[in-house]
Parts: C-alpha cells; structure tokens; sequence
C-alpha cells in the first residue's frame, strides 16, 4: 500500500492594503513635539526671567504652530523629494529656527543669520550624507 505525502498547501491570507503615506500617528506627533519645543523656547528666551505677559504667550503658540506646520507640510511631500532637497529643506527648516530662535536674544539681524546659515549648512551636509549612504 503507497503512503501519500500531504501537498503543502498555501494559505491565503487576505490582502492588506499598504499602510498610506504620511497618516501615521508619528507623522503629525513628531511634527506637534517640535512645534510645541519651539514655542516654549521662544516663550522662554523673550521671558528673559521676567513676568510673563500675554505678548509671549503669542509669541510662544505662534512661534510653535507656525514651525509645527511647516514641519508637517515637509513629513508629507518628503518621499516626493530627491535627496539633495530633501537634505536642503531639513537643513533650511533647522537653520531658520536655529536663526530665529538667536534674533529673539537680542543679537543683530546678521549674526542671527549667519549663525542660522552656519547650522542649517551642517544638517544640509549631514543629512545628506545620511541619505547617500542608506538610500538605493
């Protein structure tokens, strides 16, 4: 009598859809974080330990919704991006609050400038070399 071997058999397991781009929890909380950094740092450094007045607390939640949302609007066209712009809009998102965040203690339009030209070029570089070497 001949024995049968069972045929491995292929289950089938119901299609998932990808998961969409840019609508994960990270993708707005990431963006929300460093929003709301932003704005206690700004809040904070126009304080300068004095009391607090209504002025900064606008300035604060401006400062931290307007840098929050270009955050977001970068989470959501960076696969879109090649990697030299992609490297460059991190490296302009970072220089322009490095810069903003130094005119707000009182330095001269054009140190604050430079300091956020000399931080944004470094992420510009870095990031880029970051994408050169993980990316296809």
């Amino acid at each position: 009598m001949a024995t049968h071997a069972t045929m491995p058999t292929h289950r089938r397991t119901p299609a998932r859809t990808p998961a969409r781009q840019g609508h994960s929890a990270l993708s707005w909380a990431v963006p929300l974080v460093l929003g709301v950094i932003l704005g206690f740092w700004a809040f904070f450094i126009n304080r300068d330990g004095g009391r607090t007045t209504n002025g900064q607390i606008w300035l604060g939640v401006i400062s931290g919704v307007g840098f929050a949302v270009l955050c977001y609007a970068f989470v959501r066209i960076r696969k879109a991006l090649p990697r030299e712009l992609r490297a460059a809009a991190i490296g302009a998102l970072t220089g322009g609050a490095v810069g903003y965040l130094s005119s707000l203690n009182g330095k001269s339009v054009l140190m604050s400038g430079f300091i956020g030209l000399v931080v944004g070029a470094g992420m510009l570089l870095t990031m880029f070399y970051v994408y050169y070497t993980r990316e296809e």
